[in-house]
């Protein structure tokens, strides 16, 4: 891994505090992501599962959590398996965990190789009662293909038909999303990372620059301090591609006189940031570029007040449709007929932004968290208003990523980060 280590205290609580929610007499199961193929012997880059990850810090393919609170040998109520490594694999792939190192990532006492898993997750399994399975249940998942933690829950209700069935994503969904300490620490580092990154932009971007190029820098900066690169697939929308909310060929040429939407961020030890900027290829805002960005900006700046202990989610969002209504009738882009007879299921102001405010971002972009409950501290959001003038060849987006506080305004994790026009045209024409 390009991280640092992260300290295994962070993963001990995590445990504690899944377990502490856990049924009496009752296991709890959690696997690594396969490797995904390309084709015939190419495969993706392995990612963790985040869960998995979340809750032991082992970050390495084929490998199985098992928590049981409840388990008679007290060695058993957290166990870690990991894959046995051998001289071929270390001469071809690269040396795996050894058990004292597993041990040393995660806090876990007592590791197995994969080999045993069957035999002690038996012995187990005549003690509980209920198996907790981690499906995959957030509001955006659209998997189409089957996971190893798919066919471990289809194997192991063959094997096992008598047990109860649990689920694991409430618990995950309920604690994930209240960072501790450490993980905000982690987040704000790859904020600065990605701080680096915008800021080595604003001294390069200008008429005539490819988007890809754009890439390749942001890539070459995240790369250099320790990030696997971006969190998340970039987009470099210039001109009238920022109207495209999901824009990602990145590979158009940045002209004179427009704007350039760029949401990008680095991810670190598997945290991400989520930035969004829209900056003048010039260096310079025209009237209505510096019109309709500083209303981009008014919106996100009052959006962010509201983001504190006990709001909900929903009512926020109508809040902050408000604000922009607010602002698209200064703008002229609406008029009060337009309002007076707006969709109340599809607001006027969804006409040039469509999208939501916030959403909670941690070790996915778009993370766990709860949305129905009332909102609290050491949650993190993302903020990221827009407005999109296909007409205009024009679309500002502005995005940063803010922590919830117990009191108070909430803490920005990129504060440091260029956002005012003034700031922005003094940096580009330095």
């Amino acid at each position: 891994m390009k991280y640092k280590q992260i300290p295994n205290s962070l993963f001990v609580k995590n445990r504690k505090k899944f377990m502490d929610r856990m049924r009496p007499k009752s296991i709890a199961v959690f696997n690594s992501n396969d490797i995904y193929p390309i084709s015939a012997d190419s495969t993706m880059p392995f990612e963790q599962h985040r869960d998995i990850f979340y809750l032991s810090g082992a970050d390495q393919e084929e490998t199985i959590l098992v928590l049981c609170p409840d388990a008679m040998d007290a060695k058993h109520r957290e166990v870690l398996f990991v894959r046995e490594t051998n001289e071929h694999i270390a001469i071809w792939e690269g040396a795996k965990l050894t058990k004292e190192q597993a041990t040393e990532v995660s806090g876990i006492q007592t590791i197995y190789w994969l080999s045993d898993f069957d035999k002690i997750f038996f012995d187990l399994m005549t003690e509980t009662d209920t198996v907790y399975f981690n499906t995959n249940e957030h509001y955006r998942q659209a998997v189409e293909l089957q996971t190893r933690e798919d066919r471990f829950i289809l194997e192991c209700k063959r094997k096992y038909p008598a047990h109860s069935v649990a689920k694991s994503f409430p618990i995950l969904q309920e604690i994930r999303g209240v960072k501790e300490p450490e993980e905000i620490s982690l987040m704000q580092t790859a904020c600065n990372i990605t701080e680096k990154g915008f800021r080595r932009l604003l001294g390069f971007i200008q008429p005539g620059v490819w988007e890809y190029e754009i890439e390749a820098e942001l890539s070459h900066e995240f790369l250099r301090n320790r990030s696997k690169g971006f969190a998340y697939a970039p987009i470099i929308a210039s001109g009238n591609n920022a109207n495209v909310l999901h824009y990602l060929e990145n590979n158009q040429q940045c002209q004179d006189g427009d704007m350039i939407l760029m949401d990008v961020a680095a991810e670190y030890a598997n945290y991400s940031s989520d930035l969004t900027r829209t900056i003048p290829v010039n260096g310079k805002f025209t009237e209505r570029q510096a019109a309709v960005y500083n209303a981009v900006l008014n919106v996100k700046n009052e959006a962010t007040k509201m983001l504190v202990p006990g709001t909900i989610w929903a009512e926020y969002h109508k809040e902050c449709g408000k604000v922009m209504t607010s602002e698209l009738l200064g703008l002229g882009l609406l008029d009060k007929a337009d309002v007076q007879n707006e969709d109340k299921d599809w607001p006027a102001y969804k006409k040039y932004f469509m999208h939501g405010t916030s959403h909670h971002i941690g070790l996915n972009t778009h993370d766990y968290g709860e949305l129905k409950t009332p909102m609290k501290a050491n949650m993190v959001f993302t903020v990221e208003p827009g407005i999109y003038i296909p007409e205009e060849k024009m679309g500002i987006r502005l995005e940063d990523d803010v922590v919830i506080q117990e009191s108070g305004a909430p803490f920005n994790l990129m504060g440091n980060i260029p956002i005012e026009v003034e700031e922005i045209e003094e940096r580009m024409n330095a």
